[in-house]
C-alpha cells in the first residue's frame, strides 16, 4: 500500500470534540506536527472528517 504524510495545520482550539479526538487518533497533537500512515480506509474516514484542519501528501 502507499503511504500518506499528513500535517496539522490548524489549531485544535474550539473544535469539537469528535474532531479533536480524531485528530489525536492520528497522533497529531501540534501544529506543524508530521506522521505518516498506511493508506488505508480507516485513515481514510479519519483524515475526510478533519480535512480542513490537515494537509495531506501521497508518499
Amino acid at each position: 500500500m502507499a503511504k500518506i504524510k499528513i500535517t496539522l495545520v490548524k489549531s485544535l482550539i474550539g473544535r469539537k470534540k469528535n474532531h479533536i479526538a480524531t485528530a489525536n487518533a492520528l497522533g497529531l497533537k501540534k501544529i506543524g506536527k508530521t506522521i505518516e500512515h498506511e493508506d488505508s480506509p480507516q485513515i481514510k474516514g479519519m483524515i475526510k472528517k478533519v480535512d480542513y484542519l490537515l494537509k495531506i501528501e501521497e508518499v
